[in-house]
């Protein structure tokens, strides 16, 4: 389902070494490219240059009336890159963020070198449930799911030692535009990736966190079984934001995917 066809100019920011390799960072949904915080200054510190942007809807990006489709945000990312001038990056995308990945990938594999998918699914119905939850969103503002968004993205045991991370995790959620959360929704409920999973050519780590009840692993070994010479890391002690509650860990396996280096010091631990 194509719903706009017309790419909006999502709103993003660049840091690092000029020159160097590029990787675009795609986020969750109700998140905005702020949930990238702790693996930015490895990535950059390893040499990478780190590309970040608000998906359609969320953060500073435009709020286009909807619902949407993956195609929708997979073409928004195209005309970033396009816009950038940058003809091949590496794609590393959490939730929703993985799901844009891995349409990218299947749909213009030029465009990507390597490809990280974190806490993600190629086929997370029912529609009906996404559709339930768009339109309460769209009936009473995304308030009325950050709890329980928030309970999903971290366990009980990192929500009750950094109630900081959960509420500041919570107040993202919260401040999502309805129309633009509520059109993601849509967006994931009528997505099916896995026809387009074998034809993904970009060397590619899935991650999984162990805890995860939004994309639990068995999700990462779909995915893994579908795209060609996949690997599969599984991430103890982490929900559906394994990239925040275990960032050093995430970002370690970001890294050495992306460039083979390892982590030489901690990761920003001001989330974990």
């Amino acid at each position: 389902m194509t719903t706009d066809r017309h790419p909006v100019e999502v709103d993003h920011e660049i840091v690092g070494p000029d020159g160097a390799p590029v990787v675009l960072l795609a986020n969750s949904l109700g998140s905005t490219r702020a949930m990238w915080d702790p693996q930015v200054p490895v990535l950059t510190g390893a040499g990478l240059r780190v590309l970040r942007y608000d998906t359609r809807g969320h953060g500073r990006s435009p709020v286009p009336p909807g619902p949407y489709s993956l195609d929708d945000l997979g073409a928004d990312v195209l005309a970033l890159l396009d816009r950038l001038e940058l003809d091949r990056v590496h794609v590393a995308g959490v939730s929703l963020g993985g799901m844009t990945g891995m349409w990218l990938a299947g749909h213009a594999a030029a465009r990507v070198d390597r490809l990280v998918l974190c806490c993600t699914s190629a086929l997370l119905g029912p529609a009906q449930a996404w559709a339930d939850r768009a339109a309460t969103v769209r009936a009473e503002g995304t308030g009325v799911v950050a709890d329980t968004v928030a309970a999903r993205w971290f366990t009980p045991r990192f929500a009750a030692r950094r109630p900081d991370v959960f509420a500041a995790a919570r107040a993202m959620i919260a401040a999502t535009p309805a129309e633009g959360y509520a059109g993601c929704c849509v967006a994931i409920g009528q997505m099916d990736l896995t026809g387009l999973l074998p034809r993904i050519t970009a060397p590619t780590l899935v991650i999984a966190g162990a805890d995860d009840p939004a994309t639990p692993p068995s999700h990462s070994e779909t995915i893994v079984a579908g795209i060609p010479d996949a690997t599969l890391q599984i991430v103890a002690d982490a929900a559906h934001l394994a990239s925040v509650e275990q960032a050093d860990q995430v970002s370690k396996l970001i890294l050495t995917h992306l460039t083979g280096q390892e982590v030489t010091g901690d990761a920003d631990r001001s989330a974990g």
